[in-house]
């Protein structure tokens, strides 16, 4: 059997731990260290690649199905303004302030707070807890390495401040670079075809483009232009120009078919997408899981931001303690009741339930 408040304290007291030591994506080994200590005295058995963690039902069977609980421990750099030291950990007025309090140590400890009471009593299914590194950076060493070295996944809870709302559907992204042919020649005589002419179009045609398909949970996919280059000196008209467009798509359309859409929309400029892995997501309404949330009151959305939701070939939602709006930001904090209502909730979602 479990005590639920020494589960809780002893998230409270690992997060503290976590924010103390710096977590920037791709330098993520000493905190990795103390997640991984941390499981050790917990009596987890935690495996690791690179400076990811994971941790398994110690029944497990593979003739159940497997959940798996993911919350990632890199952080972005540390914004200016802060009030607070961001490697403090500093406890006031009922919140922890710190670096990655928010976004997603709170994520990470109330998970494996859950991982641990679930995996006390007797359930209908696997569970697998993965704290995952390169979160921030979308990083190959990764959620994206370790799926691989898993049991077969049929859902994955993923924690992110979503003040425990259930975020079903997810944009995805792409990042595009563009190549716009002119011809170059004597900016003082008519010669020439001027490149950022032609891009001008270009760029107007993407700023207001639609497609034909819209998600309910995500709405239409959002086209940014938000680079441009070109000249070389102010007497020649320049040959090329380049743009760098942020693509966030939906699950109404997969990457593929929305690089392939916009290739045709404008074809005198050559798209290149540095990558298409980044995927929307989306999961059914009538999941179990969802309908046990909104048994608890929650509301469902469509989210905006990214997650390692992105690299998870399975159904997934996001569901996490705290608010989005904190992220990245000066002064970043969690409160102490977001863990413990996070905890609770995690367990009442889960327990028993039959996917």
């Amino acid at each position: 059997m479990f005590d639920i408040d020494e589960i809780y304290y002893d998230a409270i007291d690992l997060l503290k731990a976590m924010v103390k030591v710096p977590s920037f994506s791709r330098e993520e080994t000493a905190v990795a260290d103390v997640v991984e200590t941390a499981m050790k005295r917990f009596g987890l058995n935690p495996k690791r690649f690179e400076n990811n963690l994971w941790c398994q039902s110690p029944d497990f069977d593979p003739a159940k199905p497997t959940i798996l609980l993911n919350a990632h421990i890199d952080t972005v750099k540390v914004a200016e303004g802060w009030q607070h030291d961001p490697f403090a950990a500093t406890e006031e007025d009922g919140a922890i302030y710190g670096l990655g309090t928010n976004d997603d140590g709170a994520s990470v400890v109330s998970l494996m707070a859950a991982y641990r009471a679930l995996s006390a009593m007797p359930q209908p299914y696997n569970l697998i807890f993965l704290a995952s590194a390169e979160e921030e950076v979308s990083g190959k060493n990764g959620v994206e390495a370790v799926l691989p070295m898993l049991p077969r996944i049929d859902f994955a809870l993923v924690g992110e401040p979503t003040g425990m709302q259930t975020a079903i559907a997810e944009k995805g992204l792409m990042v595009l670079d563009g190549e716009i042919a002119g011809v170059a020649g004597h900016a003082a005589r008519n010669e020439g075809v001027n490149a950022i002419y032609k891009a001008i179009d270009v760029i107007n045609t993407l700023r207001n483009f639609r497609f034909e398909k819209e998600s309910e949970m995500l709405g239409p996919v959002k086209i940014s232009v938000t680079k441009i280059e070109a000249g070389r000196q102010h007497n020649v008209v320049p040959d090329k120009c380049t743009i760098l467009v942020d693509v966030r798509t939906t699950d109404a359309y997969s990457n593929a078919e929305t690089l392939d859409i916009l290739r045709r929309a404008v074809p005198e400029c050559t798209l290149t997408a540095h990558s298409t892995r980044l995927n929307p997501s989306g999961i059914s309404p009538s999941h179990p899981v969802v309908a046990r949330a909104e048994m608890l009151g929650k509301t469902t959305f469509g989210s905006p931001t990214l997650s390692d939701q992105a690299l998870m070939p399975f159904p997934s939602l996001k569901m996490g303690p705290g608010d989005s709006a904190r992220s990245h930001t000066a002064d970043e904090y969690i409160l102490l009741t977001e863990i413990r209502q996070a905890i609770d909730e995690y367990i009442v979602v889960l327990n028993g339930l039959t996917l």
